[in-house]
């Protein structure tokens, strides 16, 4: 506050007090306050040695370099003491903290010039199949349908703190995705490959990577919707293959890409993947012998699973904000049943 910095415990109402100078932001008063002085105050300013409290100016009667203050100038002490923030020692950014407008302000504020970060990871994403055209143009060529997948997965990528560098659609011709996976691979830290990774003459999403040296980490997982997902390592870049459906792509995009980005920016699965236990608003069938992703939304009463769980739906997609996880071979749950839920 403006006004004057003061030794409580010798300062009273109406007493005359000498004031001996002034503390500026960024200019304070280098000697020592003692009793029966005043020194003039600004916001900001650091306390002088001495002093421990700040009257405001409005309560102050000042003649020359003499001031008095009024009664009522209390209680307020108008002091922000050191380390009533932080203190030396403090942990203020976790690893893995996303540098935002806030992040950078902590972090400045500790007077810190250089921070260690991880680099923002680029992804390149490849939709296979001769029937994708893109949106606006499926209507105009007979046995096409609208591409829609590499949209999301694009958009999902960012919110997870990546740069989508490409988003191309591949034609099934073997040489041809395997060039186009060379020129991904060039680009991008990670590549993602939607479709084609069945076991059809035309389903080229992994050889397309053979001529790169793909290393496969893992080819199928048992989980509902999803079990296609896949992956690998080539040419030290990552590439994740995804199911071609929707629903599919998009379930296997929140769990495992978002959990790839997340490690290559220094954070834990946790921070993306916070599971929590919510009731249900619905009741709920048994699942079968995979684990099972559920697409709902909530409500007032608790989650409730969306009626369409069909692996190619979009409209359904659109209208998911959860995933509920259900374990192999679950038995079904009434309402307010607790399930273990993932935003979506």
């Amino acid at each position: 506050m403006d006004g004057y910095a003061v030794h409580d415990g010798s300062t009273k109402a109406d007493q005359q007090l000498t004031v001996v100078g002034e503390s500026r932001a960024g200019a304070g008063f280098s000697g020592r306050l003692q009793p029966g002085e005043a020194i003039r105050i600004f916001t900001g300013a650091p306390m002088p040695k001495g002093a421990d409290r700040v009257i405001m100016q409005e309560y102050a009667m000042q003649e020359g370099d003499t001031v008095r203050f009024a009664e009522g100038y209390g209680p307020g002490w108008h002091v922000r003491e050191a380390g009533s923030d932080f203190s030396a020692g403090d942990l203020l950014l976790d690893v893995g903290t996303r540098l935002g407008s806030r992040a950078i302000v902590a972090a400045a504020a500790a007077d810190q010039a250089m921070l260690k970060v991880s680099a923002q990871p680029t992804v390149a994403i490849i939709g296979t199949g001769d029937e994708l055209a893109p949106p606006g143009e499926a209507h105009l060529r007979a046995d096409a349908i609208p591409e829609s997948v590499t949209y999301g997965i694009a958009a999902l990528a960012e919110q997870a703190g990546a740069r989508a560098v490409a988003r191309m659609i591949g034609e099934d011709s073997l040489p041809a995705l395997e060039r186009l996976a060379g020129d991904m691979l060039d680009q991008a830290d990670v590549v993602i490959v939607t479709g084609g990774a069945s076991v059809g003459e035309r389903d080229f999403a992994k050889p397309m990577f053979a001529p790169h040296g793909m290393k496969l980490l893992f080819s199928k997982v048992a989980m509902k919707p999803g079990k296609p997902v896949w992956l690998g390592r080539a040419k030290g870049k990552w590439v994740l293959g995804l199911p071609g459906n929707p629903t599919s792509a998009m379930v296997t995009a929140r769990l495992f890409l978002h959990a790839l980005l997340a490690g290559l920016q220094g954070q834990s699965i946790t921070q993306v993947l916070q599971w929590r236990a919510l009731p249900l608003a619905c009741q709920m069938a048994a699942t079968g012998g995979r684990e099972t992703f559920i697409r709902a939304r909530w409500d007032a009463d608790g989650l409730r699973s969306l009626s369409n769980q069909d692996s190619g739906v979009q409209l359904a997609l659109a209208q998911a904000d959860w995933l509920i996880r259900s374990a192999p071979n679950s038995p079904a749950l009434d309402v307010g049943g607790m399930v273990t839920a993932l935003e979506f």
